[in-house]
């Protein structure tokens, strides 16, 4: 009987994760089913530009996965039940039994988190999916000239959200609100840089400004003051799926499952989690951020410990680590920030052009990865031992 392996999810870790997979083991002694809503690869570092315009390439997971032997199924993921070793589905396609497994590879990701702010849900625009950015992106398309739009949320995609907008969009009047101080996370070199893009782009910067309610019209931060705002665009962190919280994984306070240095739920050893729904330790025992940068190596991690196991071969103890931060800022300048390996930021970043070119080309290496899963993998697939220890904790 074959061992049958079960990704949950085809974002950038997901989909790495079942690829590699599928290149290291023999297909006649094992299954992988990979479970996930879209049809085609979402390219979710690039929403922002998605809703500033921009039509990408489309990348269909039936041809993505053509001739390497996974089974694709397109639906929801409704629930886990790690006791049974079975997904529940939206799909008609499945009995009550459910999807069963005998290795889960969960890969659900994240989404917007409205953080509980009054008005955030009826009110703001999300960029953390890609229904959301197309309907921010329609919702742009209706303003007039000087209308303002207000970016909440300072981070790496507020950031790069709000330039891709005014550049795109110099009629409008773009607006920036965040907690603390403009790019406070960057170096001195860094800050300058991005404080020098903002000015250039006539971005409003509101520093220190908390927002404690999204209204139609304005915003109401902790002090009382108000910000206008015809639209809002709320980029203020990310939730997982709640699903882990209805099972018995061990998991955060915030819903992301617990793992081990190879990926593996610290509570289930059949279960590994990657990406954005695992809470897994990176250099310095610092917990890894959710991002592509943290995803993609999780899921060389996973895919290759879960090889290991079942071909009873030497287990991957490769460390994760941070290098840089790659952020775009518009479609002609960016921001590389380099940082130590716990991912704080040194005092050093190329900027400008070349920066810009360097987003991008990290930016397509990611997706060409998804879209080439079998390129740089082994040929020669590995047998599955009668040996292999599937549950036993190293």
């Amino acid at each position: 009987m074959k061992h049958r392996i079960v990704v949950l999810g085809a974002g950038y870790s997901g989909a790495v994760a079942a690829g590699r997979l599928a290149a290291r083991l023999h297909r006649d002694e094992v299954s992988i089913t990979v479970v996930n809503a879209e049809t085609d690869f979402v390219e979710r570092v690039r929403m922002h530009e998605v809703a500033t315009g921009r039509d990408l390439k489309l990348r269909p997971f039936e041809q993505i996965y053509a001739g390497t032997g996974i089974d694709l199924k397109f639906a929801k993921v409704t629930g886990v039940d790690v006791d049974r070793k079975t997904v529940a589905l939206d799909s008609a396609e499945l009995d009550s039994e459910g999807l069963e497994y005998d290795t889960l590879v969960y890969a659900l990701g994240s989404r917007w988190n409205p953080q509980g702010v009054p008005g955030v849900a009826e009110h703001a625009y999300e960029i953390a999916s890609r229904p959301g950015a197309l309907r921010l992106r329609e919702r742009l398309a209706s303003l007039t000239a000087g209308q303002t739009v207000t970016v909440v949320g300072g981070g790496l995609t507020g950031v790069e959200f709000v330039t891709e907008l005014a550049e795109s969009r110099p009629d409008l009047h773009v607006a920036f609100a965040v907690r603390g101080e403009l790019g406070d996370w960057l170096s001195p070199k860094g800050r300058r840089h991005l404080r020098k893009v903002v000015d250039r782009l006539g971005i409003t910067v509101h520093e220190n400004a908390a927002v404690t309610r999204v209204d139609a019209d304005q915003l109401t931060t902790a002090d009382g003051s108000t910000i206008p705002a015809a639209v809002t665009v709320w980029t203020a962190g990310f939730a997982v799926n709640p699903i882990v919280q209805a099972t018995a994984l061990e998991a955060t306070d915030t819903g992301r499952i617990v793992v081990d240095g190879t990926m593996r739920s610290v509570s289930h050893p059949d279960v590994y989690a990657i990406g954005d729904a695992a809470y897994a330790m990176g250099s310095k025992n610092k917990p890894l951020r959710m991002s592509c940068a943290s995803g993609q190596p999780m899921a060389w991690q996973a895919a290759d410990s879960i090889a290991a196991r079942l071909t009873g071969g030497k287990l991957p103890h490769a460390p994760l680590f941070y290098f840089n931060q790659c952020i775009s800022l518009g479609r002609k300048d960016g921001l590389v920030q380099y940082v130590t390996t716990d991912d704080r930021a040194v005092n050093a970043a190329l900027t400008g052009r070349v920066a810009a070119v360097y987003k991008e080309f990290i930016c397509k290496g990611a997706a060409w990865s998804v879209e080439n899963p079998m390129v740089g993998m082994p040929t020669r697939r590995r047998h599955v031992t009668q040996t292999a220890p599937l549950v036993a904790v190293d």
